[in-house]
């Protein structure tokens, strides 16, 4: 019996393809390896959770994004357009009192 191969883009062997009675024969044998694989190492591995405040700087997107409005949404509460919401959202800083009317926009 030949076992069929199949290759990655550079050319190497990258699968493997079983007969079912070979893999069964080794499916916990497999299941014991992959495993051990995604197992943690150590208690240096614990869970860090997500923190949008490290990704997002702009704090009108932070404020749209966790209020759960998409761009059009908020644009259409400020009587704006969404283009508008977008390139707000790629500056740098935003004025005080255009935060000011996203966050009363966002309360109601």
């Amino acid at each position: 019996m030949t076992l069929q191969t199949i290759k990655s883009l550079d050319g190497k062997d990258e699968y493997v393809l079983l007969p079912i009675a070979i893999y069964e024969a080794l499916k916990d044998k497999i299941q014991d390896q992959l495993a051990a694989k995604h197992a943690p190492a150590n208690d240096d591995d614990e869970f860090i959770p997500f923190v949008l405040e490290d990704y997002i700087d702009n704090p009108l997107a932070l404020a749209r994004i966790k209020a759960g409005f998409t761009q059009q949404e908020l644009a259409a509460k400020l009587n704006v357009t969404q283009a508008y919401i977008s390139k707000v959202e790629r500056q740098d800083k935003v004025t005080a009192k255009l935060l000011e009317r996203v966050h009363a926009a966002l309360a109601k």
